[in-house]
């Protein structure tokens, strides 16, 4: 076994790894650029070398530095987590040159399975099923438009070198296919520096179902099941799980069969995953492998009581796998839901800044958090923005849903947008729930997913309001105790005034909706007056935001977070962001005019759509702006005509910064 390793990547992965060499008594060596100088995977490390700027093209993708720190801390091994380099047969030929492990897959079957094309081929001769499709070498856009249209609408464009749903569009109609194929390719060219692309048929709800492999250099391979990760957006997976719902028996064998001969066909050595399309009648086609450790390994983990991550530190290091394939077996089932810095009402709009507060629940024998974040650490610009995966177990499908439910109820994260209420909704949809699954559930149950916004439960409204009054009671006293006169009347905060009832105003916005509450203190509780209705409230409050609470006689627990003017209410299994106001203040929060285009958050200027003085209808494409590793597109507010441009393509752009000088037609 090794005594020291370099992990080649960042946040929740690299922790991930750090967790596993750690208990194996195996130091690790941890790389940072700039922005990941104070991150949670340099702290958690025995060593951590810099390697350079925050863009990931400048640091943790260049391969020359990821070599020389590990030869400068005498890192006998490298692994590479998943993204960046992980599938790079570059890096894993220079691991090669340099005498240093690459904990993963020989060269050759990196080679053979990054290019989708290529895999295409392999596969076929080693007779596992294909979906139908073009997976050649010419890449004229009307000679593929051709093939488009002789495969049959709808239709996938794909990267060749592509993964983690990136380099993708679904493509309806063939008068579509030439402006999704331009965007794909730049796509593809930017995220893998390859625009090489294959066309398939795009089959109507389908599962994505993959199976975990592994493989030794003594030629045994075996597969560790499988895990169903339909559920999508953007072809990114969002919730996964294992074992997939309604598999047989004889059909888990036929899978895992056909991945263990993709295996075997390019002698593969490590863990890996081969992806599967499946009809909802059970029919199944090759769609790639990934020859790395997947995001979501952890729900195999929690079903076989395994460690992947030690596996592949075994195998690296000569050993043969621990166990044979009749010796695994499936128990119970298991969840993961990914916990994202993004805004689901905004198109999952990726979302950056510091973390307030971050409580997740606690850790136990059904509940697990992977996570490369801490309260205090920043969601950049500049990486995926994933705060953590949150996977849960139980002895069936059933309770492991309760459990997930339960689980995201108690999630709180405060100072980015996020999409634990969305998953709430997910993992609750009666789809989900009764496991009618395939790639389109999101857009197919929007309606339940997306619901109009609805006001708060007056609950909410007293809990803000008793929060507020609690932390100023005891500001109130522990200023009072340090004063010479600990007892005068001017050290209360209650609104107390000579020979009338202590009462006071507040005042408290949620959206565009504002409530005026009248407070009147009865020693430790209070009346408050709302909607022309008097509740009597009491409570206490840790210094966490804790909130336990008496409303007219019914008990309850909240937690109620202050960001500035900001009251972050955690409770039944929502939240809710509302702002005090402060009544000496005239003018409305935020700023800049609707409909400004502005841009949304930091990032790069790849294509200017429109042509300056052009005359445009409301929703024409503008400009596409690529951040966070996606693109977005900029479109008109209103019919109107582009007067200019303030920015040029490859231009880097602020938060905010205008983009387009627009005029609305009269």
């Amino acid at each position: 076994m090794f005594n020291k390793i370099l992990i080649a990547n960042r946040g929740e992965i690299a922790c991930r790894v750090i967790k596993t060499a750690r208990r194996l008594g195996i130091k690790t060596v941890a790389v940072y650029s700039d922005a990941d100088a104070g991150a949670r995977h340099v702290r958690l490390a025995d060593e951590a070398v810099h390697i350079g700027p925050a863009a990931a093209r400048e640091s943790y993708l260049v391969i020359d530095k990821i070599i020389a720190a590990a030869k400068q801390t005498g890192a006998e091994a490298i692994h590479p987590g998943y993204g960046f380099l992980s599938e790079n047969e570059d890096f894993c030929h220079a691991c090669d040159a340099a005498g240093i492990v690459f904990i993963g897959p020989p060269v050759s079957a990196i080679r053979a399975m990054g290019s989708k094309s290529e895999a295409k081929k392999l596969m076929e001769k080693a007779q596992v099923p294909l979906t139908p499709g073009y997976h050649g070498d010419n890449q004229e856009p009307a000679f593929l438009n051709v093939q488009a249209d002789a495969i049959g609408y709808p239709v996938l464009i794909k990267a060749a070198a592509g993964g983690g749903g990136k380099g993708m569009r679904l493509v309806e109609k063939s008068e579509d296919f030439i402006d999704a194929l331009a965007s794909c390719k730049r796509e593809a060219a930017s995220s893998f520096g390859d625009d090489h692309v294959l066309v398939e048929k795009y089959l109507t709800r389908p599962r994505h179902i993959e199976i975990q492999v592994f493989g030794d250099t003594f030629g045994n391979v075996v597969y560790l099941f499988e895990r169903d990760c339909s559920v999508q957006r953007r072809h990114q997976k969002v919730l996964e799980e294992a074992p997939a719902t309604g598999m047989t028996a004889e059909r888990r064998a036929a899978m895992g069969k056909a991945a263990v001969d993709a295996a075997k066909a390019v002698g593969y050595v490590g863990a890996g995953t081969v992806e599967f399309i499946a009809n909802q009648d059970g029919t199944f086609y090759f769609m790639e492998m990934n020859t790395r450790l997947q995001v979501e390994h952890p729900v195999t983990e929690m079903i076989t009581g395994l460690d992947l991550v030690e596996w592949q530190l075994r195998v690296a290091s000569g050993e043969p796998l621990p166990l044979a394939q009749e010796q695994l077996a499936i128990n119970g089932h298991a969840l993961e839901a990914r916990i994202y810095a993004e805004d689901p009402a905004k198109g999952f709009l990726p979302s950056t800044g510091r973390l307030a507060h971050l409580s997740p629940p606690d850790e136990n024998l059904h509940v697990r958090v992977d996570t490369g974040v801490e309260e205090g650490d920043e969601i950049s610009p500049f990486y995926d923005p994933m705060i953590a995966k949150l996977i849960v177990w139980d002895v069936n499908r059933d309770r492991a849903l309760a459990r997930m439910l339960q689980a995201l109820a108690e999630y709180r994260v405060v100072g980015v947008a996020n999409n634990i209420e969305f998953l709430s909704r997910l993992t609750a949809c009666p789809a989900f729930a009764n496991a009618d699954l395939d790639t389109g559930l999101i857009e197919r149950e929007k309606d339940y997913l997306f619901p109009e916004q609805v006001e708060p439960p007056r609950e909410a409204w007293l809990a803000v309001a008793l929060a507020d009054l609690l932390r100023e009671r005891e500001r109130a006293a522990q200023l009072a105790a340090r004063h010479s006169e600990p007892d005068s009347p001017w050290h209360r905060r209650d609104g107390w005034r000579l020979n009338s009832a202590p009462s006071r105003s507040k005042i408290y916005r949620l959206g565009d909706v504002e409530k005026h509450l009248t407070v009147t203190h009865r020693g430790n509780s209070f009346d408050v007056a709302l909607d022309g209705c008097v509740s009597h409230v009491s409570g206490t409050l840790n210094p966490r935001g804790l909130l336990r609470a008496e409303f007219d006689g019914l008990r309850t627990t909240a937690t109620v977070i202050v960001a500035g003017e900001r009251r972050h209410v955690f409770g039944q299994g929502r939240a809710w962001q509302f702002a005090a106001v402060d009544p000496l203040h005239h003018g409305g929060e935020g700023g800049g005019a609707e409909g400004g285009l502005v841009a949304p958050m930091p990032g790069k200027v790849i294509a200017l759509v429109a042509a300056e003085g052009a005359t445009v209808e409301k929703g024409a494409p503008l400009l596409i702006l690529e951040a966070m590793k996606m693109e977005h597109t900029i479109t008109a507010p209103a019919a109107g005509t582009v007067k200019a441009f303030r920015f040029a393509v490859g231009d880097q752009v602020g938060d905010g910064a205008e983009l387009v000088e627009f005029e609305v037609a009269a």
